[in-house]
């Protein structure tokens, strides 16, 4: 294959993989929402305060599981049979020990939480999904490797489907906790037995030296990066739950989880397809200067105006939707998180573009960065602040973008601000026409849709006259795979 049908074979599964996982994000999105609304009806803050603190217990023992050995394998241009094996047997290693370990800890967790008896039926089934989600890597790396992500949506659509439909069925007959428990364990069988079944690999333990060399170089490097986000952004969750209760983590936990849900849906899709992209093409800074900026441009066209109106209508959400008015005491910090995942969107493509040109020091320099102040800053404020502590320190750090911009730029001269400011000037004509709308129009559930109907056509038409940008040609070229 030439390298031109090569590039184009590369670009092709990029887009569809990227559209593959929008879709699956989508999709859960939808199932999500309706899971929220309901659990969220039948469920008081307190338990989704006790889930949090539990899931979050997880992900630090997920930390040890891998050792950043997959992103090893997805990183190098080319792997064997040992590489893939000694992966395998070192991750199994790491994954028998961390459930081992959470298993001993289970009294004293239970302790120092005083988690109620379904709390520790959840953790125990949470550590099972996580042993068997252990299990899906090197299938799920074989995939990421060909850059074909569709494949792997399509185990996830299934997983989220079956976690979903299931916890919602169990709480409405009055499960309580353990409906997440049960819908735990069935996402993770089905997910296990979909993933073989799409790309079959069979387990095969053994150790290789010179794979270690390899696969460690760059896996630890990337692992502490890892392990400073869980230190960052789950262990905080600990802290918070046993300083302010759970009923206050419950509404800080809402409004984060809101607050962020267009970043998760737009942002992480976009990184898991820039990582093996960029990967790609280490050698070449040209193209990687036109993937960054392609990048930017489509990532500001999709979240801005969806940051911007998830905020605007939100506190309408809560006061139209039954029993949703809970809620209310976690809109101050939903505004927060609103501005501040918008932000850190602007850091998160160049942290991948560090790893994947093997600059993983750099990226790790910036979690260091960021996790310690985490720490100083959420103790100090939430000493002085409350509920409002954590909430302002993500949008302090979050302002810190900047910085990895200026880092990225001495990598790969690529443009920022032009690239930024058309999706992000007419976002703020959209918030201007809806709050002029709101002195016309009085506020039901019909003249909701209407304003957002309305505001969606005001950002349309912002780009196309101001900056002759045209959305619907964007979305034809990217389907079609046009030259743009």
């Amino acid at each position: 294959m030439s390298m031109r049908d090569d590039n184009a074979t590369i670009k092709s599964r990029s887009i569809i993989s990227i559209l593959s996982l929008f879709f699956q994000s989508g999709y859960s999105a939808i199932l999500g929402l309706l899971a929220n609304l309901f659990l969220t009806i039948l469920l008081s803050p307190a338990i989704f305060g006790v889930y949090i603190t539990v899931l979050s217990l997880i992900s630090l023992l997920n930390y040890f599981s891998d050792i950043g050995l997959a992103a090893s394998l997805i990183q190098r241009k080319e792997i064997d049979d040992d590489d893939i094996k000694t992966a395998f047997t070192i991750q199994q290693c790491l994954v028998i020990s961390a459930v081992s370990v959470g298993l001993i800890m289970t009294n004293f967790i239970v302790n120092f939480y005083n988690l109620p008896r379904q709390g520790v039926y959840l953790y125990w089934a949470l550590l099972t999904g996580f042993f068997l989600s252990s299990l899906k890597t090197i299938p799920s790396v074989f995939l990421e490797r060909k850059i074909q992500y569709q494949k792997i949506v399509l185990v996830q659509i299934m997983e989220n489907t079956v976690f979903y439909l299931s916890v919602i069925g169990l709480a409405f007959a009055g499960y309580g906790l353990m409906s997440f428990a049960y819908a735990v364990l069935l996402r993770a069988t089905v997910g296990l037995i979909a993933i073989y079944k799409i790309s079959y690999w069979m387990p095969r333990i053994g150790v290789s030296r010179k794979s270690i060399k390899h696969l460690l170089s760059f896996g630890i490097p990337f692992q502490s990066i890892s392990f400073l986000a869980i230190f960052k952004d789950d262990l905080i969750y600990l802290f918070l739950g046993k300083v302010l209760g759970f009923e206050a983590l419950g509404y800080i936990g809402w409004a984060k989880k809101w607050g962020e849900s267009t970043l998760r849906i737009i942002m992480d899709n976009l990184s898991k397809v820039l990582f093996p992209l960029l990967s790609r093409y280490q050698s070449d800074k040209q193209k990687i200067r036109v993937i960054v900026e392609k990048m930017l441009y489509y990532q500001t066209l999709l979240l801005a105006p969806s940051s911007m109106g998830l905020a605007l209508i939100m506190n309408y959400l809560i006061i139209f939707i039954p029993k949703y008015g809970k809620w209310l005491p976690a809109l101050p910090f939903f505004y927060i998180f609103c501005l501040s995942a918008f932000l850190s969107s602007y850091s998160t493509p160049f942290i991948s573009m560090f790893n994947a040109l093997a600059k993983v020091r750099t990226s790790l320099k910036f979690m260091t960065f960021w996790t310690v102040s985490t720490w100083l800053f959420t103790v100090s404020l939430t000493k002085f602040y409350g509920n409002f502590g954590f909430p302002m320190t993500s949008l302090l750090l979050s302002s810190t973008f900047i910085f990895v911009v200026f880092a990225a730029k001495k990598v790969v001269n690529f443009s920022f601000l032009p690239t930024i400011t058309p999706a992000i000037i007419s976002s703020i004509i959209m918030v201007f026409v809806f709050r002029m709308m709101l002195f016309i129009m009085p506020v039901n559930v019909i003249n909701l849709g209407l304003l957002v109907i309305l505001s969606g056509m005001s950002y349309y038409l912002s780009l196309r006259i101001i900056f002759r940008i045209n959305l619907l040609t964007e979305v034809r070229n990217i389907l079609f795979y046009g030259k743009n």
